[in-house]
């Protein structure tokens, strides 16, 4: 009868292992190196995520509002938020009647808007005039509180056709009156308001980089900010610089994420940096 001894099965064991050992060792770094390709395209896709967020926030960011700060090595980016914008009627632009946009008479509420409404929602969001920025007032739409007597910023009460309506009139308490040379306006969204983002500098530890949002205006920038908050990325690093004028109206924003995950022998880092056009004509 055929068969095999013990000695002949015990050689085929130590050979197989031998085997699987060679084997082990030429597929570990193939397969190793699989994986850590896969943790740096998840991260590379967090942070591109994270910076196309601010990206697009910063785009709708109202002219000369972006401020930046850093407090206890978090970074702080903060800028008032749009919904849109539009021309009012002004007695400069050429209009022989209508509802003018009033800069001396603070009983008058209401003016037209030239061309399509834009969109904005009564009772919640805010009309803003030619908006300069902080240390420039009256024209800072930072000024604390939601009916700001001395600032450019005024509650929308109401809309009937082109017509819109304000709770209070602080334009014509401006001294000198001051209007856009173009007519412009643009709608806060009551709803958002100011909005900040949050990031531990490069070289502190590792946090979160956070969204924060409808917490209201500010004269100083708040850090950290109240309201709403929304996590966009953990174990995040920032560096943010911000050239508020360059050749003009435009401003530049640039932002430096790092995000980390792992540890030991598995940790991985990325880095990926976003240079943001700001418009800042108001």
């Amino acid at each position: 009868m055929a068969g095999f001894t013990l000695v002949e099965m015990v050689i085929v064991i130590v050979i197989t292992g031998i085997l699987a050992a060679i084997v082990a060792i030429f597929i570990r770094a193939p397969v190793q190196g699989y994986f850590d390709t896969v943790r740096r395209a998840e991260l590379t896709d967090q942070a591109d995520l994270a910076l196309r967020r601010i990206t697009r926030d910063v785009r709708l960011a109202l002219p000369n509002s972006v401020r930046l700060s850093t407090v206890g090595n978090v970074n702080y980016i903060e800028f008032i938020m749009t919904r849109s914008g539009g021309r009012y009627r002004d007695v400069s632009d050429g209009s022989t009647g209508g509802d003018f946009l009033s800069f001396t008479n603070a009983a008058d509420l209401s003016f037209d808007v030239h061309g399509p409404l834009p969109a904005m929602t009564p009772g919640l969001d805010f009309f803003v005039v030619f908006n300069l920025g902080p240390g420039n007032t009256p024209a800072n739409a930072y000024a604390t509180g939601d009916a700001c007597a001395n600032c450019n910023r005024a509650r929308i009460t109401g809309v009937a056709g082109n017509t819109v309506t304000l709770a209070n009139n602080p334009f014509a308490s401006q001294a000198p009156p001051l209007s856009s040379p173009n007519g412009r306006f643009q709608v806060v969204p009551g709803d958002v308001r100011a909005v900040t983002y949050s990031c531990p500098v490069v070289g502190a530890a590792a946090g979160n980089l956070t969204r924060h949002w409808n917490y209201g205006f500010f004269t100083a920038q708040p850090t950290p900010p109240g309201g709403n908050q929304a996590l966009l990325a953990t174990g995040a690093n920032c560096a943010v610089s911000y050239a508020p004028a360059l050749g003009g109206r435009h401003g530049l924003l640039e932002i430096r994420l790092s995000l980390s995950a792992g540890a030991g022998a598995a940790a991985e880092t990325v880095v990926l940096q976003q240079q943001i056009r700001v418009d800042n004509a108001p």
